[in-house]
């Protein structure tokens, strides 16, 4: 049976390459090597990702329309169902210049993305789906293009994986910290390299398999 997994995230999803407005190949960005590794390891599963760059979890962006990440959540959710799985990997654009927020204040922005998951208006006898909660890595110092955008974000954000692994201990959700498998990039301090989307890939690969097995 398949197993279809929906990855609602950001540009660290996205796959931009740091210090462009490029972006990395399915295959070598994190979605496209959790995919390929899965299916190389005979479980069935479908990835498909919505990640928008500069997504938030509740926050909009003065700039740029549709960065609020629990608008059209519900829908999206509706859309694609049925899902076996929703990876949530936002944050770190909550500590974009413009907001002041804290680690606190981003966790439970992802605690109203859970609850918006869990009610969202699905048709009867579809499942309501499980959720992995992924915390980015911790920012470093930003450099190039992004260094103004996200001047300070490195000290606002401290805080964020344990934040987040607390609030989903209450919901009861999946959660998995990218510290454990990688740094943030090292060319500009807040995206993820390409060498980095592989690492990471894999080990969520071996998180999600876990995940679904415990589903059969």
């Amino acid at each position: 049976m398949m197993k279809h997994i929906l990855v609602y995230g950001d540009s660290l999803s996205w796959g931009i390459i740091p210090n462009s407005r490029r972006r990395l190949s399915f295959n070598k960005r994190w979605p496209g090597v959790v995919e390929n590794q899965l299916q190389g390891q005979g479980v069935n599963v479908r990835i498909t990702e919505n990640c928008l760059n500069g997504r938030r979890t509740v926050w909009s962006d003065p700039f740029k329309a549709g960065r609020d990440g629990s608008e059209g959540l519900a829908q999206l959710i509706e859309i694609n169902s049925p899902l076996s799985l929703i990876v949530l990997l936002l944050g770190t654009n909550d500590f974009q210049v413009m907001h002041t927020n804290n680690a606190w204040m981003s966790a439970q922005g992802t605690v109203k993305l859970i609850n918006i998951i869990r009610q969202a208006p699905i048709e009867p006898g579809m499942p309501v789906p499980d959720i992995l909660v992924v915390a980015p890595p911790q920012m470093l110092a930003p450099k190039g293009p992004v260094a103004a955008k996200f001047e300070g974000a490195q000290r606002k954000c401290v805080g964020l994986a344990d934040a987040l692994k607390s609030v989903t201990e209450e919901q009861q959700v999946y959660f998995y910290n990218s510290a454990d498998a990688t740094e943030a990039s090292r060319v500009d301090g807040i995206h993820l390299d390409e060498d980095q989307h592989q690492t990471l890939g894999l080990a969520l690969a071996d998180v999600l398999k876990c995940i679904l097995e415990l589903q059969e």
